[in-house]
């Protein structure tokens, strides 16, 4: 297995080579301090099976750079290692094509969990961002009655919205079909997959549909 790191801190791509070692594959490591380095190789190695891409360091602009990235190099699944955690950035990223990423204060175990899903052909979105999304909605303020449908989850915790892309998703919409009929970026779909998958706890479209119907959630009794 062959993996492309490109980081400009030498220290962390030292600690994330140790990580990368081990994957139950064996992997071969091609590092890169720049982004236009990082680029070459990507030409150089056409069967890359990944690469980790930092946002912010020499020859880079952040995530439009990862759309830059992936257009060159739709066949190269990326994931995105970065320093910062904001949910903008981090929606633009996956809107962009990456199909993954990690924060860098991740543990080891969670870098590794986000590569294997990744690698297998899932999409891997960091928990805090998960729940900043879920709970995107205003917040009462001290005094003010709850509105308990701005804030509700049904009991397996999934949103409203997140029950409207899992219908769409049973019905065999792909994410980019999905955000056209529910009017949101792709990227937002992507994290709204992601999202329902956690909390179903499932790995695939297939086990997510066959997860929602044992529980009642959608088929022949679900209407809208």
């Amino acid at each position: 297995m062959k993996i492309l790191l490109v980081d400009d801190h030498a220290l962390f791509r030292e600690g994330l080579r140790y990580v990368l070692q081990q994957l139950p594959e064996d992997v071969e490591v091609l590092e890169a301090g720049n982004f236009h380095d990082g680029l070459k190789l990507a030409e150089q190695y056409p069967e890359l099976d990944l690469a980790l891409l930092d946002l912010n360091m020499p020859g880079s602009e952040g995530p439009i750079s990862i759309k830059f990235f992936h257009q060159r190099y739709p066949h190269i699944p990326v994931v995105v290692v970065s320093g910062e955690d904001g949910r903008g950035v981090m929606e633009t990223v996956m809107n962009y094509g990456a199909m993954g990423f990690v924060c860098k204060n991740s543990t080891a175990p969670v870098m590794l969990g986000a590569l294997k899903l990744v690698l297998s052909g899932g999409v891997y979105i960091p928990p805090q961002i998960l729940q900043q999304h879920s709970v995107a909605e205003p917040k009462p303020r001290d005094g003010d009655r709850v509105d308990r449908r701005s804030l509700r989850t049904n009991e397996y915790g999934l949103t409203a919205r997140q029950m409207e892309v899992l219908k769409h998703l049973a019905a065999g919409l792909s994410n980019k079909e999905i955000a056209q009929a529910v009017y949101l970026a792709e990227g937002t779909v992507k994290i709204h997959v992601a999202a329902i998958y956690q909390l179903l706890r499932v790995n695939s479209r297939m086990e997510a549909v066959r997860a929602a119907e044992q529980l009642g959630l959608i088929g022949s009794s679900s209407h809208g």
